[in-house]
């Protein structure tokens, strides 16, 4: 099979060594504009899930993974005005770069074609191809030249936010939180290598318009924010890399989602077909994890329209709950301000469970040991979900 993937990310890069372990004879192409060992963006996140698959499917790419990542062991949470808390969990982090890096080498390992540089000006002038994988982002030009089949609809977000990084290393995964005279503004941030770390900051338009910057560019605007931010950066700036080319980075996050996502010998994979927000750090997961299945499929056997079909119903069921999951978290911080005044331990609960998934009997339990939660809020809270599982018992059978 000849194949021609559009966007030299991870889920295209990914995908290209899937499918030659799979079958060696298959042709692989991967275009990508960027030149060779650039990229945008600074680190990403992932848990053992992603290692586990990665593991499965390829040893040899998970292992060099593996040995890159920076591990981390809780989340640390910092607001104005409250102690710093610190909550369980722990994860990994890996430099976009590096990624790219193992993956564009393992790829050409396995006899890949990689062409860097490869702007694809005119899509009519891709190579003739049994399959063409548009991993070409959110913005992805190839699903736009067929909108109307592919049903794509944009969702924008009301927050800013923006990408940067900074030499200073976070001990941990941390969430700052910073009032302003504007309002508050807060950060993500995390370590992915020995020097250097991934700061994403976020805030409510008003609070941006109010702080300027709708009038700042981009080394204007990382000043004012080194300035906000100059207790948790320890002296060291942050980094925005489109001041190098003019303009700034920050944006809207836009929600992208697709009715389908195959066209003929067109597929869709990883940002082209689906955007998970930021604020959950399943991006990078979720495209590897389109390349597997995708690879799988295509290895079934079966006609290409069948093996495409079950690649999107498979990963639309997987994804669901992520979705679910994602979309409640990016809710609770574009409703920050209704959170921000609660006590530190409340606050860092809060924002623990803002997607969701702890049930509020749970949290009211801990917030009766921790606070003045009212006991009667408790005690409702509980009889409600002893009857609710009393309506979901079975009928008693007798004889």
């Amino acid at each position: 099979m000849r194949i021609t993937c559009v966007g030299g990310g991870p889920a295209g890069l990914y995908f290209s060594v899937l499918a030659k372990l799979a079958d060696p004879s298959h042709e692989v192409t991967v275009l990508e504009r960027n030149p060779a060992g650039v990229t945008w963006g600074w680190g990403v996140v992932f848990w053992d899930d992603l290692l586990d698959d990665l593991f499965k499917h390829d040893p040899v790419s998970a292992e060099r993974i593996w040995e890159s990542a920076r591990k981390w062991d809780e989340y640390e949470v910092r607001a104005t005005g409250k102690p710093v808390s610190h909550l369980a969990g722990y994860g990994f982090s890996l430099g976009r770069h590096r990624l790219l890096e193992i993956l564009g080498e393992r790829a050409a390992e396995l006899g890949v074609q990689v062409s860097w540089s490869d702007e694809l000006g005119d899509l009519a002038a891709l190579p003739p191809a049994d399959l063409v994988v548009a991993c070409d982002g959110a913005r992805s030009r190839i699903r736009e030249s067929a909108a109307e089949h592919f049903g794509a609809e944009v969702e924008v977000a009301s927050n800013k936010y923006i990408w940067l990084g900074t030499p200073h290393v976070f001990d941990t995964f941390t969430f700052g939180f910073e009032k302003t005279p504007a309002g508050w503004i807060w950060y993500h941030a995390y370590p992915f290598s020995g020097d250097k770390s991934t700061f994403i900051v976020e805030c409510q338009p008003q609070t941006w318009s109010a702080l300027g910057f709708d009038t700042l560019d981009a080394q204007q605007g990382t000043a004012r924010l080194e300035e906000i931010f100059a207790d948790h950066l320890g002296g060291q700036p942050l980094i925005d890399h489109r001041a190098e080319v003019g303009g700034t980075g920050w944006l809207n996050f836009r929600r992208v989602t697709a009715q389908r996502w195959d066209h003929g010998n067109v597929v869709l994979m990883g940002d082209a077909a689906h955007t998970t927000h930021f604020a959950i750090g399943s991006g990078t997961k979720l495209a590897m994890q389109d390349a597997m299945a995708l690879a799988s499929a295509i290895s079934s056997g079966d006609p290409l329209p069948v093996a495409l079909e079950r690649y999107e119903h498979r990963r639309k069921a997987a994804m669901a709950p992520l979705q679910k999951a994602a979309r409640a978290s990016s809710a609770w911080f574009e409703r920050l301000p209704e959170y921000a005044d609660l006590p530190g331990k409340q606050f860092s609960y809060a924002l623990s469970n803002r997607r969701g998934e702890y049930p509020a009997w749970r949290y009211l339990l801990h917030m009766t040991t921790q606070s003045r939660v009212p006991r009667t809020m408790l005690r409702w809270t509980l009889s409600a979900r002893r009857s609710s599982r009393a309506r979901r018992r079975p009928p008693l059978i007798t004889a």
